[in-house]
């Protein structure tokens, strides 16, 4: 009888802690959110966060703040989020190098697993490999062909040693067993910039800044980084059909929240970001930057967080990339 009172008393107050983040849940937000960015005002995770923040606003009611905590590429604003109050009043703005990468090639304060709560996804879009207008290459199965043949001839640029474009031409040489030069820059403009100059090859890049060159004949798309082909470029090939089946590199954001944070709430903006999504005018602002609306469950966002990461992990170990 001892025993059952005992786990009456449990399920009472497990019901009770229920009942009450509900009902927080239900009353949040009463003041301004602060939504978290990892880099500095003006790129694409900053953008996302103020279209996302702009909508959240108007469906709280109340103000949501974007705050810019840059440095040590996005650790700092990752630890910085990692260590706000679990109380719904900060969320970050996720993406792959603070996420999936950064902690298999550095030392980083925080732990993904343990230190945030996966909310949603909202949105993602594949990487393109872009190649100098006057290469004598037509299609991946050129350059595959060229590169076997000629060792080290190829050249690669990118934002740095663990950056998406680094891994990517990584993983395309690890899949198609050729050994290429990497360039690095100080970032992807200056990267591409050397592409459409014909300095060096070819550089892996978002959609966003490279179909523009692409139509004005600047330079060459040889291959689309994910499963399927993008609507913006239906012309182009994915890498699958191109030869090297599985081979995928995508740009993508999700919303995640401090360790701790209350499944109700988090259940609760989950559908917030599934609401926003909806709106024909955030999908026409994610289209013109060639990235697509998709809002995941936290489990499901928790589960891409860990593929992302599987895969980038392997990429790493078989490019035999040492961590910094």
């Amino acid at each position: 009888m001892v025993t059952v009172g005992i786990f009456g008393r449990v399920l009472a107050a497990a019901a009770l802690a229920f009942a009450c983040t509900s009902a927080t849940a239900q009353q949040w937000p009463t003041r301004p959110v602060k939504l978290i960015v990892a880099y500095p005002p003006g790129g694409s995770s900053d953008l996302m966060a103020r279209i996302v923040a702009a909508k959240f606003a108007d469906l709280w009611g109340q103000q949501v703040l974007v705050e810019n905590k840059p440095g040590a590429a996005g650790a700092i604003g990752t630890d910085y989020a990692a260590k706000q109050p679990p109380d719904g009043y900060s969320f970050m703005i996720a993406n792959l190098g603070p996420i999936a990468v950064n902690p298999l090639l550095s030392s980083v304060p925080y732990n993904v697993d343990k230190d945030f709560v996966a909310v949603s996804q909202i949105s993602q879009g594949p990487n393109v490999l872009v190649v100098r207008a006057d290469a004598p290459f037509r299609s991946l199965k050129d350059i595959i062909d060229y590169g076997k043949a000629n060792p080290g001839k190829l050249s690669y640029a990118s934002q740095g040693v663990g950056s998406t474009a680094h891994l990517s031409a990584a993983q395309l040489e690890a899949q198609a067993g050729i050994k290429m030069v990497h360039v690095p820059y100080r970032g992807a403009q200056p990267a591409l910039t050397d592409v459409v100059a014909g300095h060096v090859d070819m550089f892996f890049d978002t959609l966003a800044t490279s179909v523009p060159l692409y139509r004005e004949n600047k330079v060459k798309l040889l291959g689309v980084a994910d499963l399927q082909r993008a609507a913006v470029i239906p012309d182009v090939p994915t890498f699958s059909e191109a030869g090297l089946p599985g081979f995928k590199s995508i740009t993508w954001f999700g919303l995640v929240a401090p360790p701790a944070t209350p499944a109700a709430l988090t259940d609760k903006i989950n559908r917030d970001v599934v609401e926003i999504l909806k709106s024909k005018e955030v999908g026409e602002m994610l289209r013109r930057i060639s990235l697509e609306a998709g809002a995941t469950t936290p489990s499901d966002t928790a589960r891409f967080f860990a593929d992302e990461t599987a895969l980038w992990s392997k990429v790493i170990k078989e490019a035999g990339i040492q961590p910094q």
